[in-house]
């Protein structure tokens, strides 16, 4: 039960696409990532997602729309929605969702699928 400082943990971050656990509840994981450049099209079959920006702008693309958060907005992506997230300068992300979620759903991606369960 100490508390997390998200500036110190997104400074030890060094790779892009590659989400860092910081904290579990539930069942659930809290993970940092940082993020630039685009993300590859996938769903997650039975995992909400939730994206919230810390630092820059993250665009969630839809097959129909696009939505482009800032610092301090949010989105949850329903399970089963297609969508990728793209980045035009490093971007700053918290996750909250599953632990069992990989992080390109559906599909796998020879250097974007990451390991699970990393730890900050």
């Amino acid at each position: 039960m100490d508390k997390i400082n998200l500036s110190e943990k997104f400074a030890l971050i060094t790779e892009h696409w590659r989400p860092k656990v910081v904290g579990e509840l539930n069942g659930q994981e809290v993970k940092l990532v940082k993020v630039r450049g685009e993300f590859v099209w996938h769903h997650h079959d039975v995992e909400d997602e939730l994206f919230l920006v810390v630092r820059g702008a993250l665009r969630i693309e839809f097959r129909d729309r696009a939505v482009t958060l800032g610092p301090g907005e949010l989105l949850v992506v329903p399970h089963g929605v297609e969508h990728r997230t793209v980045a035009d300068e490093e971007t700053e992300v918290l996750l909250f969702e599953p632990a069992v979620t990989r992080n390109t759903g559906n599909v796998v991606h020879e250097t974007l699928t990451a390991p699970d369960g990393t730890r900050i």
